[in-house]
């Protein structure tokens, strides 16, 4: 897997993943950015997301649940000291579809923060506290 960035001005860089997609990430003003995109800790709670988002469409669509929509909503906390890293995360999942069976829901929610989501081992092994939750909404 491989990422090329480049520095556009200031703290703004666009990167270029393996795949052939690009993204633009910028810092805020008063780090001398912009705001013309994400800022890169941003981008790590987005693949964190996307990862687990990812698991659990997959798991629930192997076990033939009528899924409609997957949203993960994440809450972050990091460290006052520098580096900033993050100290805590929890992700919150909505899975709206029609009679979802919610033990269904409950183990690939857990199948991918236990066993799938890379990133989310990546992160919890390197100390941060990963928790999560769902809820089920008919529709």
């Amino acid at each position: 897997m491989k990422t090329r960035l480049e520095w556009v001005d200031n703290v703004c860089f666009k990167a270029t993943t393996g795949s052939g997609h690009q993204i633009i990430m910028d810092g805020a003003p008063e780090y001398g950015g912009d705001n013309r995109g994400a800022r890169p800790m941003e981008m790590v709670l987005v693949g964190l997301a996307g990862c687990a988002s990812f698991d659990i469409i997959t798991i629930l669509k192997k076990s033939r649940q009528d899924i409609s929509d997957v949203i993960c909503e994440i809450e972050a906390e990091r460290a006052d000291a520098v580096p900033a890293v993050f100290t805590k995360i929890h992700l919150h999942f909505i899975i709206k579809g029609k009679a979802l069976k919610v033990a269904q829901v409950e183990k690939a929610v857990n199948l991918s923060a236990e066993k799938y989501c890379s990133v989310s081992h990546m992160l919890s092994t390197g100390g941060v506290e990963v928790s999560h939750d769902f809820e089920v909404i008919e529709g």
